[in-house]
């Protein structure tokens, strides 16, 4: 990916070949995990060869830097009520949203043969989301609890095990672009509960949001790289009202593995612009390892911002942008930080039956269903 950026920029006559910065002229900064520190060295080397640039990273090795972690840095009573108020709202709620996805779940559960695994030795046979806790508390990032987090790291596992092979089957079953598409909407959904409420993502993604601001305004940096997680993008969008694009020639949705999100700036000579892009390798290149190049590049996707008008160039005015990021961050200044009365343990964003019941099929359990019925976690025989 970073030679492909370095092809275009040189291209584009905005920097020199073989190109050795100067004082702060360009700047990689990532957050001290292991792969993410690794993902910035390599862009680096691909980007500038001759350069040898120092990767910036604050903390000890592997440890998480808190500009990248998407963690509530201010909490109250009435703030955490609107982060789930907004949770609620989404796609009918998250039962409802999770419950969309039954097909997909069925579907991972005959993938990994699920009934014969050793989770079902503890009777978890299903990919269940009726159990599922959201967890809003100062100093650490949402979390979900249940049994649609298992599913969601089962899906993250079955789709970079695609991304390792050339082949599109998992564990024998040969499946087909969509099937992986709808494994992926998994993932999306977990992800879409806990990082885009716009609430939440104001505070989550404030550290990000306010050095995207600072960078955009500097006039000495020529490059700037910030790498970190999934999240990131994921909270940065929702906090600045952005509205990725569906993807192509991509597995996941809207923020594919080795996503970019590309801020250009530009000048007329009289006003600054900017164009927001998504940069992201298709998911052939990546079982391919192709090499990324002018010939054979990224999929390269326009961001839209709602609320604010593109030039007849797809660019928006440096203006506008700032504006919206201040008003992000006013919205984060706003928060007011008190102790809260409700404890972390029970804390619970969304509220389901206990008297949930499920077939062994893993469709809910109805009046008239007969066999083994699964009731909080205990089998029992039903007869008709």
């Amino acid at each position: 990916m970073g030679q492909f950026f370095r092809k275009w920029i040189v291209g584009e006559g905005l920097l020199p070949d073989n190109y050795r910065p100067e004082g702060e002229e360009v700047l990689f900064y990532a957050n001290s995990r292991q792969r993410t520190f690794a993902t910035a060295k390599y862009f680096s080397a691909g980007f500038l060869p001759f350069a040898n640039v120092e990767i910036t990273h604050k903390l000890a090795e592997d440890k998480m830097d808190p500009v990248f972690t998407a963690q509530f840095t201010k909490m109250n009573d009435t703030y955490r009520q609107q982060v789930i108020d907004e949770i609620n709202a989404m796609h009918g709620g998250p039962q409802a949203w999770m419950q969309s996805m039954q097909p997909t779940l069925t579907l991972m559960e005959e993938v990994i043969d699920m009934p014969h695994a050793a989770a079902a030795q503890n009777d978890t046979t299903h990919f269940w989301f009726d159990d599922t806790q959201i967890t809003i508390e100062k100093g650490d990032e949402p979390r979900l609890k249940g049994g649609y987090k298992l599913a969601n790291s089962v899906a993250d596992a079955l789709v970079l095990q695609c991304y390792e092979t050339e082949s599109m089957t998992a564990f024998g079953h040969e499946l087909t672009e969509e099937q992986w598409r709808d494994i992926c909407r998994v993932k999306e959904v977990y992800d879409g509960i806990l990082f885009t409420t716009h609430s939440a993502a104001v505070n989550l993604a404030y550290p990000l949001v306010s050095r995207i601001r600072e960078e955009l305004n500097r006039t000495d940096r020529k490059f700037m790289f910030l790498c970190g997680h999934d999240c990131n993008l994921a909270s940065i969008g929702a906090a600045l009202r952005f509205v990725y694009p569906e993807t192509q020639n991509a597995l996941e949705i809207h923020t594919p593995i080795g996503s970019k999100l590309v801020f250009e700036k530009w000048s007329d000579g009289t006003d600054d612009y900017v164009a927001v892009n998504l940069v992201y390798p298709k998911y052939r290149q990546l079982q391919n390892r192709t090499l990324l190049s002018l010939d054979e590049p990224p999929m390269v996707r326009p961001v839209t911002i709602e609320g604010l008008t593109a030039n007849a160039d797809g660019l928006y005015r440096l203006e506008d942008l700032n504006n919206r990021m201040a008003e992000a961050m006013a919205e984060y200044d706003a928060i007011e930080d008190i102790p809260t009365s409700i404890p972390a343990a029970s804390t619970r964003a969304v509220t389901f039956s206990e008297d949930s019941a499920y077939t062994l099929g893993g469709i809910p359990a109805t009046d008239t269903s007969t066999g083994v019925i699964i009731k909080n976690k205990r089998k029992f025989m039903k007869r008709k």
